[in-house]
């Protein structure tokens, strides 16, 4: 992920600050609410804001919204999602949709790079690397230099009647319905309010109720940074139509639709202007809708309207209760697959952002297991068939110009936003990714062609909606053609926690062509004779020789080990391509190794360099792909190896960015330390890496050290590679007693684990593809076939 701008260095300014939420301007807030019931709750005792919004000029964000936004909680169906402020007298929900990018279809390759290429890779063999660089920057890179970015719908304002005081505030998100709710008491009168978005249904619904009737009176309107219009519609709608953004150069392609309709109970119900009123009513229901006309990568052609009037049309001849019960028994069929139990004490019923602030001083085990819940909802909410795989930021983003773009950043942000997904039992959330990388077959298809003249597809280090797949940034970040195949290996690892050979049939062709593309770049270096990338980088890392490119680092001799044996294994199974096979084999055979260097590092290049680097605490730890997350490194079978890739650990440090910190913990899990790892979490867990909503923070906001965080939670409990499980791997002291139920292993395993005093007490496997596996436990090894659907049993003795 790339840090860099001035513009990026402020934003980060404003996220950074955020301390315990600030007393409300206007309402005083009387007496405690009591804590929510049960575990699996986020809850606060004052809103993220109560003030009126409106963007920013430029819809960047910043100002106050800067630092309320990651205060508020967010919803999502996996396409529409909601950041929720519960405020008491101006109520705001920022809204987004998954579709709703700048720009429109484009090819962004150099015609020039294919001339050039050549020439770079001569440069950087003679170690002329600043040269190569330069004739990179000016003959290679995309145009435009930049890729387009994830926007903001705008907002919902709800303005209610003011008041000076209100009692027992609470505002919460319940991740096991995945509803938000506010809840007070003002002038006598009890006050609820929830929110949701419905993957059923697929509207954000809005529930205001009262403890007497006739006491719902509010103003909805909605604003945004948008080139839109806002009218309001008898008898209670609001309707934005607009346009998306330009960027670079760019032009926006899109038409897009947000409907709000407002079903009061009672009262009176006006619509004028840009405002629909309610006053006086018993309940009111709002539910929106929203839609682009974005129908792929290729065709905007989609009726926004239309799509907005039927899904409101279907969804308000349902009474609420029905709405709300459908969204959450669809959300539990896949929430409640896995259960964390770390222990639980007197601190899990403060509020979260005061255990947040105390996570570091011990005693909350049971915040690391809402961490990890809170991280499975967001990709519940984020990432639905059907729709868009989650971005640098989820789901949720309140600007034109977010951090990045809130692009897919594919040299380790997107795919460590889908650690968790088959591990933690949410095989299903990993569609919209898959979905994503069959497009980018096509477009990379043509940027493999017309930039390298080679088979097969490429993406760079990063893609958006449009499935851009050329270099972009500069070259110190683009300039590294393996981020589709880190990609491809999520095809690979899809089936293989399913065994599902339906599914690998359909995902060869991908998985081929991905490997395809490197059978013909792939270049012998005059050292060593080795088959390496060249040009390449190891991901935004400069070396001692004042750039980032060189040939041949060794994160990607590490991901094109694994994508030529997945695909060999793949084509194996499937009964294909022997031919192809047997070359894979053979190029895999001339790829540079693994080596350790003189620090007894393991080396991030060919040469060794890593100690003379530009920043050896580097935030990427990209050349320790190979530990995790691939299997290649290991204690067992390569334990020098491992040895160098812990010392290259304690070389990088513990601390880093959000996501970087979250990747180290996967890290120090995969070698065993749990305790090390654990002490990571501490870090993570605190305000500097968590925000209050418990979003991450790079800072700024960035959703794949959530992810991250969680994987390596998992990772501490269940560890399965190459037909083995291992149970508690890496167990902290902190957790001495827990169990943690529904996570899956490769080979097709449903893995239950309780343990006591630091010590496996029962485990239970269940096959779900009729495998063979070993269970490890410490020194204990297992080994069995399973049938399908049978359970075993096991103490670890």
């Amino acid at each position: 992920m790339l840090v860099a701008g001035i513009g990026v260095a402020l934003w980060s300014v404003q996220f950074a600050v955020h301390a315990q939420n600030p007393p409300v301007a206007g309402v005083q807030f009387m007496g405690e609410a009591p804590p929510p019931e049960g575990t699996m709750t986020l809850w606060y005792r004052q809103p993220a804001s109560d003030h009126p919004y409106a963007p920013p000029v430029g819809g960047r964000g910043g100002g106050p919204g800067a630092t309320e936004w990651v205060k508020a909680l967010p919803v999502g169906n996996g396409r529409l999602g909601a950041m929720v402020f519960g405020g008491v007298v101006n109520e705001r929900l920022q809204l987004n949709e998954d579709t709703l990018w700048a720009g429109g279809p484009y090819d962004p390759v150099n015609p020039d790079a294919r001339g050039a290429l050549p020439e770079v890779q001569r440069l950087l063999f003679e170690g002329k690397y600043a040269e190569g660089a330069k004739l990179i920057t000016d003959k290679v890179m995309a145009k435009p230099l930049a890729q387009m970015p994830y926007e903001t719908i705008g907002n919902l304002q709800l303005t209610f009647p003011a008041t000076n005081s209100v009692g027992n505030y609470r505002r919460d998100l319940d991740l096991d319905t995945a509803i938000a709710r506010v809840d007070y008491t003002a002038d006598g009168v009890r006050y609820t309010r929830e929110v949701f978005s419905s993957p059923v249904d697929q509207v954000i619904v809005v529930r205001l109720t009262a403890g007497e009737r006739g006491k719902i009176s509010f103003k909805a309107e909605m604003n945004t940074p948008q080139k839109a219009t806002v009218t309001a519609e008898a008898p209670g709608s609001l309707v934005m139509t607009g346009v998306n953004g330009d960027s670079s150069g760019i032009k926006g392609a899109l038409t897009f639709e947000t409907r709000v309709r407002v079903l009061a109970q009672g009262g009176r119900t006006t619509a004028e202007g840009q405002t629909v009123a309610v006053e006086g009513a018993d309940s009111a229901t709002l539910l929106i809708a929203a839609a682009t006309s974005y129908k792929s990568y290729k065709d905007v052609s989609g009726n926004p309207r239309q799509a907005t009037e039927q899904t409101l049309a279907a969804a308000e001849k349902k009474p609420f209760d029905a709405i709300r019960r459908a969204h959450i028994a669809e959300h539990q069929r896949l929430f409640r697959r896995v259960q964390l139990d770390l222990g639980t004490t007197a601190a899990a019923k403060k509020p979260t952002d005061e255990r947040i602030r105390d996570f570091a001083n011990g005693g909350d085990p049971q915040l690391a297991a809402l961490y990890f819940q809170f991280a499975r909802y967001l990709l519940i909410s984020s990432s639905r068939a059907g729709g868009q795989p989650a971005n640098l930021q989820g789901l949720w983003n309140e600007s034109m110009s977010p951090p990045w773009g809130s692009k897919y950043t594919i040299n380790i942000n997107t795919e460590m936003n889908y650690w968790p997904a088959e591990p933690t039992n949410l095989a299903e959330c990993v569609d919209p990714l898959i979905a994503m990388i069959m497009d980018l077959t096509d477009t990379g298809a043509r940027t493999a062609k017309e930039m390298y003249n080679a088979q097969g597809w490429v993406v760079h280090h990063n893609t958006d909606i449009w499935r851009a797949s050329a270099p972009i940034d500069g070259a110190p970040y683009g300039m590294w053609p393996t981020g589709g195949a880190w990609l491809a290996l999520h095809l690979w690892d899809h089936y293989d926690y399913s065994g599902d050979k339906a599914f690998l049939a359909k995902a060869w062709p991908a998985m081929k062509g991905a490997a395809r593309f490197f059978l013909d770049t792939l270049v012998e270096e005059p050292k060593h004779h080795w088959l390496v990338t060249n040009p390449s980088l190891s991901p935004e890392n400069v070396h001692p020789h004042g750039a980032a490119v060189a040939p041949g680092p060794t994160m990607d001799m590490q991901i094109l080990r694994d994508l030529f044996a997945d695909s060999i294994r793949a084509g194996e199974i499937l009964g294909v391509d022997a031919d192809f096979r047997a070359q894979l084999a053979a190029t895999r055979a001339r790829l540079a190794p693994s080596q350790i260097g003189s620090a007894g590092q393991l080396q991030e290049w060919l040469e060794d360099w890593d100690m003379q680097a530009q920043d050896v605490h580097h935030r990427h730890v990209s050349h320790l792909f190979g530990l995790y997350p691939s299997w290649q490194i290991n204690r067992r079978d390569t334990p020098e190896l491992a040895a160098a890739a812990r010392r290259s650990l304690e070389i990088r440090g513990d601390q880093a960015t959000g996501w970087a910190t979250a990747w180290r913990i996967n890290l120090w899990a995969r070698l065993g330390e749990g305790d090390h790892a654990f002490s990571i979490l501490n870090f993570l867990l605190s305000p500097q890496r968590t925000y209050p909503d418990m979003f991450d923070a790079h800072p700024p906001f960035q959703i794949d050290g959530n992810f991250g965080g969680a994987s390596a939670i998992a990772e501490m409990l269940v560890q399965s590679h190459d037909g083995q499980i291992e149970l508690l791997p890496a167990l902290p002291k902190a957790w001495p007693t827990g169990s943690v139920t529904g996570l899956r292993a490769r080979g097709g395993f449903e893995v239950d684990v309780a343990w006591k005093d630091g010590k496996l007490s029962s485990s239970k496997v269940k096959s779900t593809a009729g495998n063979s596996v070993r269970l490890r436990y410490g020194a204990a090894v297992k080994d069995l076939r399973l049938r399908s659907g049978q359970t075993l049993t096991w103490n670890g003795s």
